[in-house]
């Protein structure tokens, strides 16, 4: 995998099962759990990490598919990206299957996986505004058994994190069966690299519209006021269409309380944005505009 390879790992545990996992790690809590490793080889090999030990997860077969339970898509933490984009998996959940696609080239796409993405944590991790706009749940599992759940939204924010011995397992998803759209912006053509990402999804049920914004923060943002605001303009009952005016007015909503302006000075002037954020706060408009000009079309 890397020329650094042996003296990055001095043991190597390959558990069958979740819980060995588990136990692999509450036996060596200085070992460091690895499943595509797209993350974690770079930093080897880059030198800034140095592993005494890695706990493998990619031959746990139970975190690498999924199932449905109570409305809910329950989806193994092992799910790579690849399976994810496939045209099954779009049918289930279109905006993470979207994701899925553009997190990367082919050989990113076959080893990464769903619960590296999440544990991870970049900005830039193409699922992560996706679960944030689906108000997803992980199912942490710990030792002895024991299973947890928090809010993906948790994890991000450093509200709750794992504890020694755990160990992302799956996650919970709802399925809306209604439209989810996921688009990012990159600095080049081609898979790359978000430089900004918008995730939106409908709930016909709740009748809310539901946005997350990545990449521009260490973890996606949702612009909460602009979604009750935009939900309150759809007709739920019929066509669901917005004019241009209101998408252009949602865009700019959504960046604006993303990418807010400066303070005052103090004699009560405004500075203007840097060129490099207004330009950000552009991407992120025209991204929130048509991501939900999609999902109502």
């Amino acid at each position: 995998m890397t020329t650094h390879a042996p003296q990055a790992a001095q043991a190597v545990t390959l558990p069958g099962l979740l819980d060995e996992a588990v136990a692999a790690l509450a036996a060596m809590p200085w070992a460091v759990p690895v499943a595509g490793g797209t993350d974690l080889m770079t930093a080897v090999n880059s030198g800034q990490l140095r592993p005494a030990a890695l706990v493998g997860l990619g031959r746990i077969s139970e975190i690498r598919g999924w199932q449905y339970q109570d409305g809910h898509a329950l989806l193994g933490a092992g799910l790579t990206h690849a399976r994810m984009g496939r045209p099954d998996f779009a049918a289930l959940i279109p905006a993470l299957a979207a994701a899925a696609r553009a997190a990367g080239p082919p050989q990113i796409r076959n080893a990464g996986t769903l619960g590296g993405n999440i544990a991870t944590a970049a900005p830039t991790g193409d699922a992560l505004p996706v679960l944030a706009a689906l108000e997803a749940t992980l199912v942490i599992a710990g030792p002895g058994g024991a299973r947890r759940e928090m809010p993906v939204s948790h994890l991000l924010a450093g509200m709750e994190m794992l504890r020694p011995g755990e160990l992302i397992g799956f996650v919970r998803v709802p399925l809306l069966h209604a439209p989810q759209v996921f688009l990012k912006a990159t600095g080049r053509t081609g898979p790359g690299r978000a430089a900004a990402s918008v995730a939106l999804v409908l709930d016909p049920a709740r009748r809310g519209v539901r946005c997350a914004v990545g990449a521009i923060a260490p973890m996606p943002l949702r612009p909460l006021d602009a979604e009750a605001w935009v939900a309150g303009l759809i007709d739920w009952d019929g066509e669901r269409t917005l004019v241009p005016e209101a998408l252009q007015a949602f865009g700019e909503y959504v960046a604006a309380a993303c990418i807010p302006d400066p303070a005052p000075e103090v004699d009560g002037s405004v500075p203007p944005l840097p060129p490099a954020v207004l330009h950000l706060r552009r991407t992120v408009a025209a991204l929130a505009r048509r991501a939900l000009g999609r999902a109502l079309s």
